[in-house]
């Protein structure tokens, strides 16, 4: 099998060393849409350019329009149209609140004190006698008041629990929809943008989808549907001073149409500063341990503090907006009710009203003015909740790099036999990792792979599970494109084990079990012992059930990387990556894991990234990579003694 073996790792073309250049190099590894939850990842930005990474609008999309967005947003909202209209009925129900709510003052000041006859749409609930009597025409009023009062206080309950379930289940479903969305994006996504930003749009940015339909857009509609009956009863009573009334809309239309637009672009620019502030400290947060011991605490919450400077700035700057906005609002509001109140007044004199009719035509004021002043203040705050929509939306509808196939095939149990054909890859068009890289491997082969760093190892085997595409070549399994693969099955046949292990924060047996779920409890005590880490395992005061903490900080290096060797050894997948696993540990613990690899590597084809002898001898064959070029291929020493 060796000369046969390295034959086909070869290829049938000769191999040239190019001109030394740097080729950079990218671990993708660590930095998966999971596992980078699990390992504080790095965030866009540097400590010496705090202005790095400010920028974070997936994909610069142009900012979309209002009338998109709100068509958008009945989109996303289409489950919850029935509760939606329930929640438009109860608010229907606080227009004929509004329009009863002055009427008992109404009937105190002209049928009490004054001696009018009662309204007539109220008559007839009254016989001849009581409609003569003022004690029992204040004690209907002094009623009708309680009632329209408690109608309205259990109008806004029912309208307060439905907005709190509908908000919430709106939040909780675009959420998950989100966090399954950044772990669908392909690696180079998250390598070139950070996982700060995409915390803050799924934590922060989203609440906006119940903010616009909840508090914004119902509440806006049922203020017009109030403002046109309102205007509808005013102007039955008196349609100069409905007229007068009204004459203020246009004044605050325009208002809204002048600061709608600034409001929205300034709530964009601090959305984005408040998320690298958020940034700055997960960066932190994620390195607490480097930062502790170069003793740069100081230095981080200054970096934090220049950040947030920054977003509390945009901050103030748009509530000195919101404020101007509010000031004109308010005075034109004014100016409105004086107009009115001065030709109301002319009229009683005239003996055009009744001043019974003008204190209802002022409470009618009220409520009309009142639905302006939502229509127009909504309007104003809903470019906070239009800014951070937009924002949700832009990276739900961010497009994974690495898309699967139409008709991809699907994949039960891959043999093994692996294929680089003339293989090139680049992070960016001006930094190709990969020249031209062929070999073949059969199935159940033991591949290391080594070269100095940067050379473009981790980058090579990356491309085996699809994190990455090539940009140029293909890569055969089983003799199929991987491309042709979906993309679950192509990843459910390997099993990796990184140079620092990715545990999550939850009991060993859980993380043992990560990568077969379901899995039973002998199944994962096989696993361990198999992986050297059923001892250390059972000699912890709660065996499988401890806690390892956030990444495993609980653990000792070789805990952690027995525990992630049991891992691969229980999901048994056919193709085996193992990334520098014995770099960081002492010899005795390196024999430990050498031992547990060999067992593992057994009937599976594995690529073994390396630079121990110790750990090379256990491999059949050699690749040699030097400035992201294959110079060599060739059987191992211990392969050859065989």
């Amino acid at each position: 099998m060796g000369p046969g073996l390295h034959r086909r790792l070869r290829g049938s073309r000769p191999w040239r060393v190019s001109p030394p250049r740097l080729a950079g190099r990218r671990r993708p590894w660590p930095h998966g849409s999971v596992a980078r939850a699990a390992h504080a990842p790095a965030v866009h930005g540097c400590h010496g350019d705090d202005r790095s990474g400010l920028e974070t609008t997936p994909g610069r999309r142009p900012v979309r329009g209002d009338v998109v967005l709100y068509r958008r947003l009945l989109q996303e909202t289409r489950p919850y149209w029935l509760h939606l209209a329930g929640l438009f009925g109860l608010g229907l129900l606080a227009s004929p609140v509004a329009l009863l709510t002055p009427v008992p003052l109404k009937i105190a000041v002209d049928s009490v004190l004054g001696g009018h006859p009662l309204p007539v749409f109220l008559q007839p609930f009254f016989p001849e006698r009581a409609a003569q009597s003022p004690t029992a025409i204040l004690l209907f009023a002094i009623g009708l008041l309680v009632a329209v009062a408690a109608l309205g206080q259990l109008q806004g309950l029912a309208s307060t629990l439905l907005q709190a379930y509908i908000g919430e289940r709106l939040v909780l479903d675009f959420r998950a929809r989100l966090v399954n969305q950044v772990q669908r994006l392909s690696v180079s996504y998250h390598d070139s943008r950070g996982t700060g930003d995409s915390l803050y749009r799924i934590q922060h940015d989203v609440p906006a989808i119940q903010n616009i339909m909840v508090d914004g857009v119902i509440p806006s509609v049922s203020a017009a549907i109030t403002l046109a009956m309102t205007i509808a009863v005013t102007a039955l009573l008196d349609w100069q001073l409905a007229l007068v009334a009204l004459a203020i809309s246009p004044p605050l239309f325009f208002l809204s149409g002048v600061y709608r637009p600034r409001m929205r672009s300034q709530w964009r620019h601090a959305r984005t500063l408040e998320s690298s502030a958020l940034a700055a400290v997960q960066e932190t947060l994620g390195a607490l341990r480097v930062v502790k011991a170069f003793r740069q605490e100081a230095r981080e919450t200054d970096r934090f503090l220049r950040r947030s400077r920054e977003g509390m700035a945009a901050r103030l700057g748009l509530a000195l907006l919101q404020g101007r906005y509010g000031l004109f609002v308010g005075l034109t509001m004014a100016l409105g009710t004086a107009a009115v109140l001065l030709i109301g007044v002319r009229h009683v004199r005239t003996g055009a009203l009744t001043l019974g009719q003008l204190l209802l035509v002022m409470g009618y004021l009220a409520q009309l003015y009142q639905p302006l002043k939502t229509i127009s203040r909504k309007a104003a705050s809903l470019q906070s909740y239009l800014a951070s929509a937009e924002r949700a939306f832009a990276l739900l509808d961010e497009r994974p790099d690495v898309p699967e196939r139409l008709h991809a095939r699907p994949l039960v149990r891959a043999a093994g036999a692996v294929e680089f054909q003339h293989v090139s890859f680049a992070y960016n068009s001006d930094r190709r990792v990969l020249h031209d890289v062929s070999f073949a491997v059969p199935a159940g082969a033991r591949v290391a792979i080594v070269g100095t760093t940067g050379a473009g190892k981790t980058t090579l085997v990356g491309l085996l599970t699809r994190f990455y595409d090539p940009t140029a070549g293909a890569i055969l399994l089983d003799g199929m494109d991987l491309r042709d693969y979906r993309l679950a099955d192509l990843r459910d046949q390997f099993a990796i084990v990184l140079q620092e292990p990715v545990l999550f924060s939850t009991s060993i047996g859980e993380n043992i079990a990560y990568g077969r779920p379901g899995a039973s409890d002998l199944d994962i005590v096989r696993a361990a012992k198999a992986a050297g880490a059923h001892d250390f395992i059972a000699s912890l005061p709660h065996g499988y059930a401890t806690p390892v903490g956030e990444r495993g900080i609980q653990l000792s290096g070789g805990e952690r990387q027995r525990v992630a060797l049991a891992r691969a050894f229980l999901k048994d997948a056919p193709l085996l990556i193992l990334d520098e696993p014995t770099s960081s540990v002492d010899v005795k613990t390196e024999a430990v894991i050498l031992e547990a690899m060999d067992r593992l590597m057994q009937g599976r084809t594995a690529f073994l990234i390396t630079h121990r002898l110790s750990a090379l001898a256990t491999c059949d064959a050699r690749l040699q990579l030097e400035q992201g070029r294959l110079v060599e291929t060739a059987p191992t020493l211990a392969y050859q003694v065989r």
